[in-house]
């Protein structure tokens, strides 16, 4: 990037986190922003990243800058074919602000009745709304667990990590709309029409943003950095973890196709020499992926090198995360705890932390490990989730004599 035009920029960004109006900005510096591409917007905010600002910082000023810049962005159409990743995203995203008009104009109906029993049909059709809302995590699992791990392995960190923030908002707005269709006879009519006005309100606005910012500036760099065997990979892994109920099917029938190269041919290999035996490594991987449980292991420096392939994974993982570091695979608010667990393993003050969370009604336990050489040398952290949701049930015995086929 031109230095003279980079410290234009972020003189721009700059003016904007000291107050000046975006009318303000655009007036002095309508030459530079008639040039400005998405890749170069997010540079100069990793470099803002780097010389101090807060993430949160930059965040709140997103909107800002998108009010001053997005005339030029708007102009830079995404060209990408059925199938490809960012359009099966994009097409998401027009189905997701769908819905949200859809909200509005139900809470508007809504408003002027004074009983539920006038407005059955929009009842209904906002408990499909809102399954729909809760439906798209898919989406947001896709680009947080193959997306992001991608463009950062391109040196675009912050964008993706700001987004993330973004996602756990709309997380939040979307259950506090499941919670409202689930309690109106409890909490009366009269209350349910303020809170759905007020919640349609915000979801909108906040999927608004969010989009415009992913569609104009985080995709279009995606397209910039990312290659195309990146690009065959991400559609491989987007397929694993799958898509949303109002994905265009015509989309999810291209994305399916074979990507390119086919599978690599399977080479041969000694057996692994343990002291207790010896594996293949056509054995150790399918007694991995055997075990009832997510595994997951983190270097000794702090990069995920492995996860197994449990048949009924509680968390998404896709080969994307491999190489990433394991702060980067966790929400904003929680990063400094993990960091914290890691560094008591590195220095021997711990060897276990557990935690237990009710997921989706079931009960997961998380374990993780300090993993440790014969003298105690750290090689890093290993992850251990499983449901326990059915082992709580057991009760009595069932003995080995009493298996049938």
């Amino acid at each position: 990037m031109d230095e003279s035009k980079k410290k234009a920029i972020k003189e721009i960004i700059n003016q904007l986190h000291s107050g000046s109006s975006p009318e303000e900005v655009r007036e002095r510096f309508g030459q530079i922003l008639e040039s400005v591409s998405s890749t170069e917007i997010a540079k100069i905010e990793e470099e803002l990243m780097k010389e101090g600002m807060p993430r949160e910082e930059i965040q709140k000023l997103c909107d800002v800058h998108m009010a001053v810049f997005r005339d030029q962005l708007e102009k830079q159409k995404l060209e990408v074919p059925d199938g490809h990743p960012l359009c099966i995203l994009i097409e998401e995203h027009k189905a997701m602000l769908q819905l949200a008009e859809k909200l509005s104009v139900i809470a508007g109906k809504m408003e002027k009745v004074s009983g539920k029993d006038y407005v059955a049909e929009e009842l209904h059709d906002l408990e499909h709304v809102s399954a729909n809302f809760m439906d798209s995590e898919k989406h947001y699992l896709r680009e947080e667990n193959v997306l992001f791990p991608t463009l950062e392995k391109h040196g675009i960190t912050e964008p993706p990590a700001i987004m993330w923030m973004e996602h756990n908002e709309i997380r939040e707005k979307k259950k506090q709309l499941n919670r409202l269709v689930e309690t109106i006879d409890d909490i009366g009519f009269q209350s349910f029409k303020e809170q759905a006005r007020e919640t349609a309100k915000s979801l909108n606005n906040l999927l608004t943003n969010h989009f415009r910012k992913e569609n104009n500036i985080l995709f279009p760099t995606a397209l910039q950095v990312i290659t195309n065997e990146e690009w065959d990979q991400t559609k491989e892994e987007f397929n694993e973890i799958g898509y949303c109920s109002f994905t265009p099917r015509h989309l999810i029938t291209a994305a399916l196709k074979p990507v390119k190269g086919g599978e690599a041919a399977a080479t041969q290999e000694d057996a692994l020499q343990f002291e207790t035996g010896s594996l293949s490594k056509e054995e150790i991987e399918a007694i991995l992926d055997t075990l009832p449980v997510d595994v997951s292991f983190v270097d000794k420096n702090d990069a995920v090198k492995y996860f197994n392939k449990a048949e009924k994974r509680v968390f998404v993982r896709t080969k994307s995360v491999i190489g990433r570091k394991v702060q980067l695979c966790h929400p904003q608010k929680s990063i400094h705890i993990v960091s914290q667990i890691v560094d008591s393993f590195k220095t021997g003050k711990k060897d276990v932390a557990e935690f237990w969370i009710t997921l989706n009604n079931r009960l997961i336990h998380i374990r993780y490990f300090a993993v440790r050489d014969k003298n105690g040398k750290y090689l890093g952290t290993m992850e251990i989730t499983q449901d326990l949701t059915d082992l709580k049930k057991i009760e009595g015995e069932k003995r080995l004599l009493d298996w049938k086929d």
